[in-house]
């Protein structure tokens, strides 16, 4: 009695591995599978990233119990679970992927039945499963986004690599044009040179004018000295 309680344990504390482990589940019904049709649809989960593992529902609710994971509900008939996993070549797999290659399946095999899953440990409905299956794959994501910042980073350099020969073509214009924009203010500052010039030619002028009034004044000394002659010989 206690070998098969033990393998119950092992049972349920795998399902909750599992479950903790990877960040999408996904829950079917496969009645009416045959055992040909579960070994392609392994190989391909398995290609894909994935692995279909049957559990008995008793012991998935344990491990749903014991993880607080709303999945009670799906847990009727012959119940097998999709998670994410590696690659053959040990790359990871994704959520996208597995709800691929299980959307495909159920269309080819009407006895694949898609209940419903997990993402992050947020509920998934099989709408939501299904629209899940037709986001483009991780790699072909990876490959959108490199080529979106490779556009940007393609444009950036084409730039730099003009920026040279716009500023030469610029400065074989200034100097076809005969020089720099400042050139004219120098040409131009002998203008102002000149005018201080003239009005330092006016400067002797005023100094002239002071000189005649001073030449008028001995004139009023000498009549009046004349005046004082007359006086002393009358």
């Amino acid at each position: 009695m206690g070998e098969p309680r033990s393998e119950k344990v092992a049972v349920v504390d795998e399902v909750r591995e599992k479950l903790s482990a990877s960040d999408t589940a996904i829950l079917t019904e496969y009645r009416g599978l045959d055992v040909p049709a579960m070994a392609e649809l392994r190989k391909a989960l398995r290609e894909a990233g994935g692995e279909y593992k049957v559990y008995k529902n008793t012991l998935v609710r344990v491990a749903v119990d014991e993880l607080g994971l709303d999945l009670e509900d799906l847990l009727t008939g012959p119940t097998a679970i999709a998670f994410v996993g590696e690659r053959p070549d040990g790359s990871a797999g994704d959520s996208v992927s597995i709800a691929k290659v299980l959307k495909d399946f159920a269309k080819a095999n009407e006895s694949l039945v898609i209940k419903g899953g997990l993402l992050d440990e947020k509920r998934l409905t099989v709408e939501e499963i299904m629209a899940l299956a037709e986001i483009a794959p991780r790699e072909e994501l990876l490959a959108m986004l490199a080529g979106a910042i490779a556009a940007p980073m393609q444009q950036f350099a084409a730039l730099l690599n003009a920026l040279p020969q716009n500023l030469a073509y610029a400065l074989q214009a200034l100097i076809d044009e005969g020089g720099a924009p400042g050139a004219p203010a120098s040409v131009e500052a002998p203008a102002v040179d000149e005018a201080d010039a003239e009005v330092a030619d006016e400067a002797p002028a005023v100094d002239e004018a002071d000189a005649e009034v001073a030449d008028e004044a001995p004139a009023v000394d000498e009549a009046t000295d004349t005046e004082n002659d007359n006086e002393e010989e009358e």
